[in-house]
């Protein structure tokens, strides 16, 4: 892969570079690596990621005709209030997966790369939130790393100086995929489990429903009949 090392190693002084990051974010198209989300157009910061994956910020009824174009299948939206409102007259499928990044934990990250999966098998996707550069920056990080085997720094660098646009949002997700076990989310997302940890609300949630429906009823004693 080709790789532009622009920031520091993963550590302290990769946090430290954010006090810069935001006033080096408009230079940074003539830096760009080919290998990063290209533009698509010049509404709601539509970028292509691969041929089936796309990002963008929030978009709206105008868009429908560049969205039917690309032949997108389904829509993931990160935000809280539903696509529903744009999308009513479109065929497109519409999935919601409401996450912060400031909250974010291992089973959002691997609902949205799931629901990505499953989508991309009915035709090309596309991610978004408001501005498409915090939630969904992190989630196409996490998808370049988890997925495609990118290292968390070619990851990062793309993320925060790709051009998709400047956020406070990204220290968050710098510090998430900072922390976060890359193995143990590919086996998560293999063996179709929602975390990485069984302890997680989700996993404690998916373990008493398998609980409750394995229960088993007590066996009735046959009923004794009496001959004369």
């Amino acid at each position: 892969m080709f790789e532009i090392r622009l920031l520091p190693a993963l550590g302290m002084a990769f946090l430290a570079f954010f006090a810069t990051a935001h006033a080096q974010a408009d230079g940074a198209s003539s830096l760009r690596s080919p290998e990063w989300a290209q533009p698509v157009g010049d509404q709601f910061n539509l970028h292509q990621m691969t041929p089936t994956l796309y990002r963008s910020a929030l978009p709206s009824s105008s868009a429908l005709p560049v969205l039917e174009n690309l032949k997108i299948g389904t829509v993931i939206n990160f935000l809280p209030e539903s696509d529903a409102a744009w999308l009513k007259t479109s065929d497109i499928k519409q999935v919601q997966l409401t996450y912060r990044t400031n909250h974010v934990d291992d089973s959002d990250v691997l609902a949205a790369l799931r629901a990505i999966q499953e989508a991309q098998a009915n035709g090309p996707v596309l991610m978004h939130c408001k501005h498409g550069s915090d939630r969904t920056g992190l989630i196409a990080a996490m998808y370049r790393v988890v997925i495609q085997g990118w290292s968390k720094e070619d990851a990062l660098n793309e993320m925060t100086l790709g051009g998709f646009g400047t956020s406070n949002g990204f220290k968050d997700g710098v510090r998430y995929m900072m922390k976060a076990d890359i193995d143990k989310l590919r086996t998560a997302l293999a063996n179709g489990d929602c975390s990485t940890s069984e302890f997680a609300l989700c996993s404690m949630k998916s373990w008493l429903n398998t609980a409750g429906n394995s229960r088993v009823e007590p066996k009735k004693d046959p009923e004794l009949v009496l001959t004369p």
